[in-house]
């Protein structure tokens, strides 16, 4: 063999071990839009797709406002059909009495959302504008915020309403570098591995912030003994049937101990009240998750597991 053929022969073999570590890693990379978001307390990231395709008996068509309706005819999108991908930073309010609340979002969606009517809306609607990177941001006043939206890419659109640019200004430069597979927040970096493989839904760090009132996490109307701070990480996947999955870390085994029992309690009371609920869909699909859910405790984390009925979600 000439040295010709195996310099050619080492060139080829290297460019194949590069291109293998660049599906591997990008295999196990974020999603790009959760990759797109700016520093948050908490990652929401919801892939569209596959639930549609595995719910879409269950799924009943929206009830729309009138006026919802008339924005979907002006923009010309349909987000319940066209949005594929969403993933939503949770900003934690340093005044959560403030005009701003106590979390603020930043949104990353990808699907067909995009267009010259979206943007024609964006343009009358927008109290300002600004250029940044190339891009063109619009202020758009929405319950007292602003929302600022801006259009990064053909299918990909950015909106935030943190009380200042910083964040949707994050989402712009993160998008210059988004096609290197390990970049994104800390918190995907130090959580993101914890998600379960394959899940369609998943949320990260302090998800619980939209849910609390008065210093604790209220779901379906029940009070979890969770802080709002806890760090979660919570996942759905579908193997045959959707497994809800909820992992708290504590800050310490004993910690864990305590928060576990009282889950376990929680659980037992809740299966106590449910059969005196009306016979009703939602209330059935209720009765079948709690039937199947499990809470157990390793170390300083807490994981609390379920079936989730494909009929939980038809009045989505």
């Amino acid at each position: 063999m000439s040295r010709r053929t195996r310099r050619t022969l080492l060139i080829v073999a290297a460019l194949l071990v590069l291109v293998a570590l660049a599906v591997f890693l990008r295999s196990k990379a974020p999603p790009e839009a959760a990759r797109l978001l700016p520093e948050s307390d908490g990652i929401i990231y919801i892939d569209l797709r596959p639930i549609r395709a595995v719910l879409h008996k269950e799924l009943k068509p929206p009830q729309r406002s009138a006026e919802y309706q008339e924005f979907i005819d002006a923009i010309g999108i349909d987000p319940e059909r066209d949005l594929d991908q969403v993933a939503i930073g949770l900003h934690r309010m340093t005044d959560p009495s403030g005009p701003n609340g106590p979390v603020a979002y930043s949104l990353v969606m990808v699907g067909k959302i995009t267009g010259q009517r979206m943007n024609a809306w964006l343009d009358a609607h927008a109290t300002s504008r600004e250029t940044y990177d190339g891009q063109t941001i619009y202020s758009i006043p929405s319950e007292g915020r602003t929302v600022r939206v801006a259009q990064i890419g053909y299918d990909t659109m950015a909106a935030s309403n943190f009380p200042t640019t910083e964040k949707i200004h994050s989402i712009l430069d993160r998008h210059r570098t988004a096609a290197w597979p390990l970049s994104g927040s800390t918190l995907l970096q130090n959580h993101y591995h914890d998600v379960p493989l394959l899940s369609l839904a998943w949320g990260v760090g302090q998800i619980g912030l939209p849910f609390s009132e008065s210093g604790s996490i209220h779901i379906f109307g029940l009070a979890l003994p969770l802080e709002p701070d806890s760090t979660i990480i919570a996942s759905l996947r579908f193997t045959g049937s959707l497994h809800l999955r909820v992992e708290e870390i504590a800050p310490s085994e004993a910690t864990a101990t305590s928060q576990a029992a009282a889950l376990a309690t929680l659980v037992t009371l809740a299966r106590g009240i449910t059969p005196q609920l009306g016979a009703n869909p939602a209330n059935n699909s209720l009765k079948e998750l709690l039937e199947t859910a499990a809470v157990t405790q390793h170390g300083e984390r807490v994981v609390v597991t379920a079936t989730v009925p494909g009929n939980f979600f038809s009045g989505l």
